[in-house]
């Protein structure tokens, strides 16, 4: 499928030959990957995804790589499951999570992106690949650039998640901590990839490493038995996964594997971060950039280069976007966790309680078939949950010290004298 996509520019339609490439130069705005539609229908069919493997490479067919490339990582096809108890304490019938929290290598969306990104490095004859990263693209970057045997450089935030920090620095990468927030080290980035011979995934790779977030919006529409979704509730940092999730279904349309709907597009953002979501709720034209004070590193980039994408997909979808505080994230995080046994990082923790104030402010219907996504692990971000639990005094291993243990809390006293306990 080498000669099936090339790149466009978003604004003034030029297109150009596949490169490494990711601003217009008649125009300055973003470039695009462009699919040709009717090369993809021969080899986009439901038997043949069904028949592909049971990873994001089932639709190959759909991505901007070339037709013999063997991919190296299985990431993607994560669960889509129902979420009936987090459904109930929110006022939901039909509530769905897509839990991008136990994607392969990293736990995280971004190993669907970054495998898009590297394929493309590899194609282009990139040796040395990095990023800037507020740290699951980092660890997703680190860990597949390991695989493919090229050499790393990573650039983040220096008050990033030690978690993060770790498992980006265990698989071997070049970590570069910078005194500065996200949009401090983008810049940076985009100075090194025009001095040097490298590949940055979301810079000079950007277009084709956005491609990879298609994958979400696939899979979503096929573990749903093809059909597409009334809502779809989706974090935002720099903006492009909920845009290329809304391409993925408009390509599902245009291919007739799925019937033509209007899904309604919402978008979430923490409080201390949320350029997009007052776009949104401003009926602002453009993006005004903010300084990120936030636990929800993942989400915290203040001048977000698709944004104002992001908010036209909301409103043209008849969406919205909500934000939501520090506090509220943490709460949804446990929340999530002690009903459907999903942990979840703090974007994830955003998602969850964006989710609950659309319901309870009546922006999405009860019996709606609504997909919220989580798309990332809580392994990351167990600092968020610092002196959250209080860690008790051991008892002895005598079952008359686990009884007296019972009946000390008043929750567990039904179950004293019981056959539970015998």
């Amino acid at each position: 499928m080498a000669a099936a996509y090339e790149l466009r520019c978003r604004e003034c339609g030029k297109r150009y030959d596949n490169a490494p490439l990711s601003i217009c130069e008649e125009c300055f705005s973003p470039l695009e990957v462009q699919c040709d539609l009717d090369a993809a229908k021969r080899a986009f069919t439901r038997e043949k995804i069904a028949a592909g493997p049971t990873s994001m490479w089932r639709y190959q067919a759909l991505l901007p790589v070339p037709d013999d490339y063997n991919p190296a990582t299985p990431a993607g096809w994560t669960p889509l499951l129902r979420a009936p108890r987090l459904a109930e304490r929110i006022g939901a019938k039909n509530l769905w999570i897509k839990n991008d929290a136990v994607c392969l290598p990293t736990l995280s969306f971004k190993d669907r992106v970054v495998a898009v990104a590297l394929a493309n490095a590899q194609t282009f004859g990139f040796h040395t690949v990095g990023c800037s990263s507020t740290g699951n693209l980092a660890n997703a970057v680190a860990a597949q650039a390991a695989r493919l045997g090229l050499k790393s450089y990573i650039l983040v935030p220096a008050d990033l998640e030690p978690a993060k920090i770790l498992n980006t620095q265990v698989y071997g990468a070049t970590l570069v901590r910078i005194d500065g927030n996200y949009d401090h080290v983008n810049r940076l980035c985009s100075q090194i990839a025009d001095r040097y011979n490298w590949g940055f995934v979301n810079v000079n790779l950007r277009p084709y490493y956005a491609e990879g977030s298609k994958t979400v919006g696939f899979e979503i529409a096929e573990q749903l038995g093809w059909r597409l979704p009334d809502n779809v509730v989706v974090p935002m940092a720099g903006g492009s996964l909920i845009t290329k999730i809304r391409k993925a279904f408009k390509e599902l349309i245009a291919l007739g594997l799925v019937e033509e709907k209007e899904v309604r597009f919402f978008g979430a953002q923490a409080t201390g971060c949320s350029p997009i979501a007052v776009a949104v709720k401003s009926g602002a034209d453009t993006i005004e950039p903010q300084r990120p004070r936030t636990i929800a590193r993942s989400l915290a980039i203040g001048n977000p280069a698709d944004g104002i994408y992001a908010a036209r997909v909301i409103r043209d979808s008849g969406g919205w976007a909500e934000d939501v505080s520090d506090v509220e994230i943490v709460s949804a995080i446990q929340e999530l966790a002690e009903t459907e046994g999903i942990f979840t990082e703090t974007a994830g923790g955003v998602t969850t309680a964006v989710t609950a104030r659309l319901y309870a402010h009546g922006r999405i219907k009860p019996e709606d078939l609504t997909v919220s996504c989580i798309t990332g692990n809580g392994l990351k971000t167990t600092d968020a949950l610092q002196g959250a639990y209080e860690q008790e005094a051991a008892i002895r291993p005598r079952l008359s010290d686990f009884e007296n243990y019972l009946e000390e809390r008043s929750d567990d006293r039904e179950l004293v004298g019981g056959s539970s306990v015998r």
